[in-house]
Formats: structure tokens, C-alpha cells, sequence
């Protein structure tokens, strides 16, 4: 009767560490992922590829709204008060029209670079959030084939020692006729 239930009981410690190992191997892949998320890698950018970042920050920044305002009042209001000899773009401001328009052209194409950059930076995170969410799927998947696993090592046991109950109770009902 002991050799039967240490039987039972170290079928459980090779089950248990069987459980054991899979879950040591989920946390070690789990570390992993969890480090390349931490520590990205560095992206290696080019002169241009700074310069489009730098320009599209201060474009795009109240900074540059105000002193543009700033010096486009400036402009108009000394080329509209000065002396005629004195001024250097009179009023229909057409040097003023070709500044802005030669702005306009420069600044576009150059801001659009830096959200090109950009877009692939969240393709790339969009590209990560898909893989880990996979993973996470995937650990699921692996949990509930560990629950299952579980369940039924216990209701084998459960089974064995009800059979083993039974046994008893037999043998015991036997000597009591």
C-alpha cells in the first residue's frame, strides 16, 4: 500500500517538474522580448535625414509661427513707412511674395521627408506590437495546454485513488464477512 501511493506521489514530482521546465523556458523567451522593447536598437541617421527632423520641428513650432510673423511685420511696416530711397520691396511686396513662396517650396518637401521617416517608424513599432501580440496568443495558447495537461494528470490520479479506496474497502469488507 506505501509503495503505491510513493509511486503516485513521485509520477506527480516528474509531472510537476515537467510543468516546470515549460514554464522556466516561457519566462526565459518572455525576457527576451521584454529586453529588445527596453533597449530598441539605434537607428544610424544621415545629415539629411537630421536636418528634415530639425526643420520640421521648428516648422512645425510655435516658435517659428511667431518670429515668421515678426519679421513679415517688420517687413511691411518699414517697407510701407520708410523713406522711398530707403526702401528695398515696395508695396505690393513682391520680393516679400517670392521669399515666402521660395519658403513654402524648400520647407514642404523637406517636412514631408522627416514624416516619411516617420511613418516607417511606425510601421516598424506597428510590425512589433503585431509580433508580441502573437506571442502573447501564442502563450495563451500554451497555458491552457498546460491547464489541460494539469487536469488530466489530476484526474488520473483522482481515478487511480479511488480505485485504490476501492481496493481497500473490498479487502476491508472481505475480513469483516
Amino acid at each position: 500500500m506505501e509503495n503505491e501511493i510513493k509511486k503516485i506521489l513521485e509520477s506527480e514530482d516528474i509531472e510537476l517538474k515537467k510543468l516546470q521546465e515549460i514554464v522556466k523556458k516561457a519566462i526565459s523567451e518572455e525576457q527576451l522580448i521584454l529586453n529588445n522593447l527596453l533597449h530598441p536598437p539605434t537607428e544610424k541617421l544621415t545629415k539629411g535625414q537630421i536636418i528634415s527632423d530639425k526643420v520640421a520641428n521648428f516648422g512645425g513650432s510655435w516658435a517659428f509661427i511667431i518670429s515668421f510673423f515678426i519679421v513679415l511685420v517688420a517687413w511691411i511696416v518699414f517697407n510701407s513707412l520708410a523713406l522711398k530711397n530707403l526702401t528695398f520691396d515696395p508695396y505690393p511686396f513682391i520680393l516679400m511674395n517670392l521669399i515666402l513662396s521660395c519658403v513654402a517650396a524648400l520647407q514642404a518637401p523637406i517636412i514631408m521627408m522627416s514624416q516619411n521617416r516617420q511613418e516607417e517608424k511606425d510601421r516598424k513599432r506597428s510590425e512589433n506590437d503585431y509580433l508580441i501580440n502573437l506571442k502573447s496568443e501564442l502563450e495563451i495558447r500554451a497555458l491552457n495546454q498546460k491547464i489541460d495537461l494539469l487536469i488530466e494528470e489530476q484526474i488520473k490520479v483522482l481515478f487511480d485513488s479511488q480505485a485504490k479506496q476501492l481496493e481497500i474497502l473490498k479487502k476491508i469488507e472481505e475480513k469483516l464477512k
